[in-house]
């Protein structure tokens, strides 16, 4: 879709408008944002576009439209996908050799479990290797009650952060200020950035891990904005 309008602003609800009429989520719902900051970085970026819309430059817009269409309507069900991820959290599995590379996920991982059983009293299995063993059933139920308990437009920022990093317990660490964005990202690139220095960089391998980046940086910048 080419550029249609000359001015952006938002108004006194929080709904960004485009030459004074509302913008429209895909299910045609007005873009209304929970706080002033979000509603003017969106702003933003529909005043940024030259000629023709480009969804992938506008990562704010697109989750702001996920949280009215797809969250809203029923965050229950939203919320218990992400709290699955609880019974297999990146943190709980871990290599059983090199010694180096253990020392590294005991370093970037350990503290993040720490937190959570400070958080939430909580308990967790650890696992050398990659067999699956079952969390506490208790663990499972308070992590899933942390995430239920969010709104809409939290829950719809938990998704690419949690499923980027494969950790709910890092993602519920960020949501809560325990760690900031980019020791969360290297956190979860322990394991991938240890066979990069064993083996060398891949430039496709890179490309996607530095796409990756962006998505998540998108999600924890809006997560930001509505807190």
């Amino acid at each position: 879709m080419k550029r249609f309008w000359k001015s952006v602003s938002v108004d006194s609800d929080n709904v960004v408008r485009l030459d004074e009429r509302p913008v429209r989520t895909p299910g045609r719902s007005p873009l209304a944002l929970p706080t002033g900051a979000l509603a003017q970085a969106i702003a933003s970026e529909w005043d940024a576009v030259e000629e023709t819309i480009d969804p992938r430059a506008m990562p704010l817009t697109g989750l702001a439209n996920a949280a009215i269409d797809r969250v809203a309507p029923d965050p229950a069900a939203f919320a218990a996908g992400l709290a699955a991820y609880a019974k297999s959290d990146l943190l709980y599995y871990r290599a059983d050799s090199p010694a180096e590379l253990i020392a590294r996920e005991a370093a970037a991982w350990n503290p993040l479990l720490d937190w959570a059983r400070d958080r939430y009293d909580v308990h967790f299995e650890l696992v050398s290797g990659v067999m699956h063993r079952p969390q506490p059933a208790a663990t499972i139920a308070r992590l899933s009650e942390a995430v239920a308990s969010r709104p809409p437009f939290r829950l719809v920022a938990l998704q690419p952060l949690v499923t980027i990093s494969g950790t709910l317990v890092g993602t519920l660490a960020l949501a809560e200020g325990a760690i900031d964005v980019e020791a969360l990202w290297n956190a979860a690139l322990v394991d991938e950035m240890w066979q990069v220095d064993q083996w060398g960089e891949d430039v496709l391998a890179a490309e996607a891990r530095d796409a990756r980046h962006r998505d998540f940086a998108a999600a924890a910048r809006f997560l930001a904005l509505v807190s």
